[in-house]
């Protein structure tokens, strides 16, 4: 039996980091059932025909160059007692420290009709090389249940392939999870224009037919046809982006603890049994905010809790602490991003909110190419800590979502990004006199009553 000091089993982002961490350090093992690693935020943009395949695939040599052994096959059995893994088609091999990082699986509900052909959730290889294989065959519609970050890049895709696509969610706006609905509108007007049809405000409960899809029935009354079938050929698909389960069927029968959202961890990624820890997708934590249990299923928040767990087996003492969940996505012309709580989901969480909002140009104003940018900051009421912010702009948005996500990690106030110092340039910014994110933290002191701005 093949003895090693560590196994991770799952070779995502978190199984990758670990690997670079500790390769050259133990003998160490990752477990992958899949022929590849991949870039799943990709995914639509290969539909689309931007970038091939093959550019979504890992290479293995991020972890077999790091020293670490690969070893390609599915854990089927932890024995926790005496240290053992059993593999589908291999001999068992043993750890003294084992990593679960096994990440999620897409979830399709259990609604009738799902067994019908032509339907699908959207994360693996197979998933790629089966739509792309529907739309070879003219497929001439597409549902997509889920307005999330994925779900509007993959309908968007599949719209520019030609495809006549409905967008279903059961929200009142798309990305629900990201922003308000006060941003979302002209998004979802963008969406449109690209030929993506958004129905808000519904619940798919069943799919009916005889072979193939024909029919989506949702909650409130509205049906969604298919073209019908010509010589017996599928005319339409449906494709399931609404969320991601924890994958940890490799726990069962064992001590393990587990909640709906993935395995319990503690702030330093530790199970409650010794020398197995957990990171990632497949955990189950809680947000930075309010302490409170959040899902928090990005490879964003994968790779740093791989971190604290490998600085803390190196000896060092971290904490994990926890999900931010700063994300953001593309919409025909649009860059949209979000963190922190959007003002719907902080109400939800007990938090009385009061929100502000700026609007500047991406360049100076005088410049030709300029265009608009938009912020919305998400604020306690009472303690005047900044709870969330998104931004909906003509121009690339990432790094003021991650300065802002910084703002919120470290317990920021409204009057903090007021004292923001930042830099301006005519590429690159609005006017030296007015920043983003200093006039929206402004306006919300305008609305709690300083007469000095």
């Amino acid at each position: 039996m093949n003895k090693y000091e560590l196994i991770v089993i799952g070779g995502g982002p978190a199984g990758i980091t670990l690997s670079k961490m500790f390769g050259k350090k133990y003998k160490m093992a990752v477990v992958r059932p899949e022929n590849y690693s991949m870039i799943y935020c990709a995914l639509p943009y290969a539909i689309e025909g931007i970038i091939e395949n093959e550019m979504t695939f890992k290479s293995d040599r991020l972890v077999t160059d790091a020293g670490v052994e690969l070893i390609r096959d599915k854990v089927i059995k932890i024995n926790t007692e005496n240290k053992t893994l059993e593999l589908a088609t291999k001999e068992p091999i043993s750890f003294e420290k084992l990593i679960i990082a096994t990440g999620t699986i897409p979830f399709i509900p259990p609604i009738p009709g799902i067994e019908l052909e032509g339907v699908t959730g959207f994360k693996t290889e197979d998933d790629l090389l089966w739509i792309e294989e529907k739309i070879s065959k003219e497929i001439n519609d597409a549902v997509v249940v889920g307005a999330g970050a994925i779900g509007i890049e993959l309908a968007q895709a599949l719209a520019f392939k030609g495809i006549n696509v409905h967008l279903v969610d059961i929200a009142d706006s798309v990305l629900p999870n990201m922003i308000d609905k006060d941003m979302a509108l002209k998004l979802q007007f963008e969406l449109s224009n690209k030929g993506v049809n958004f129905v808000p405000n519904s619940k798919v409960i069943e799919l009916k037919g005889d072979n193939f899809v024909e029919e989506i029935i949702m909650d409130n009354g509205k049906v969604i046809k298919f073209q019908k079938s010509k010589n017996g050929k599928q005319t339409g698909i449906v494709i399931f982006a609404v969320g991601m389960r924890p994958n940890i069927s490799v726990i069962k029968d064992t001590e393990i603890s587990a909640d709906n959202d993935g395995i319990l961890v503690n702030n330093k990624m530790e199970t409650n049994v010794k020398e197995i820890y957990a990171v990632g997708d497949c955990t189950q934590f809680y947000s930075g905010i309010d302490n409170e249990v959040l899902s928090g299923k990005l490879a964003t928040n994968a790779v740093p809790m791989a971190k604290i767990l490998g600085f803390n087996l190196l000896g060092q003492n971290r904490e994990y602490k926890g999900f931010f969940n700063g994300a953001a996505t593309k919409v025909g012309k649009y860059f949209a991003g979000g963190t922190g709580f959007s003002e719907k989901t902080a109400a939800q969480r007990g938090f009385e909110v009061i929100c502000g909002y700026s609007e500047v140009t991406t360049k100076f104003p005088i410049m030709p190419t300029k265009k608009n940018k938009k912020m919305k900051l998400v604020v306690d009421k009472k303690t005047h800590r900044i709870l969330g912010a998104q931004i909906v702009s003509g121009e690339p948005v990432v790094g003021r979502i991650d300065l802002l996500t910084y703002a919120i990690q470290k317990k920021s106030t409204v009057e903090d990004l007021t004292e923001l110092s930042y830099a301006s340039q005519p590429h690159q910014s609005f006017y030296p006199a007015a920043n983003l994110v200093v006039l929206a933290a402004e306006d919300v002191l305008k609305l709690l009553g300083n007469q000095f701005l």
